[in-house]
């Protein structure tokens, strides 16, 4: 009963820790565990005047939270 609760618990310990010890990025062409890229930042998103959405260049636009 011990041997079986030792077994139970070592594979309990290492499922844990075998998933955050991996990359979660994988390169398709070689197949190998790499880096991964960092996300690139999101564009702002303007509404005008009237509420509509529009390039955040034009006059009068405002940047949406």
């Amino acid at each position: 009963m011990k041997g079986l609760s030792f077994v139970l618990a070592a594979a309990l310990a290492f499922s844990a820790t075998a998933p955050l010890a991996a990359a979660p990025c994988k390169d398709p062409k070689t197949g190998k565990f790499i880096k991964c890229a960092e996300k690139a930042a999101k564009k702002p998103v303007c509404k005008d005047a009237r509420g509509k959405f529009a390039k955040c260049g034009t006059p009068g636009a405002k940047p949406v939270k």
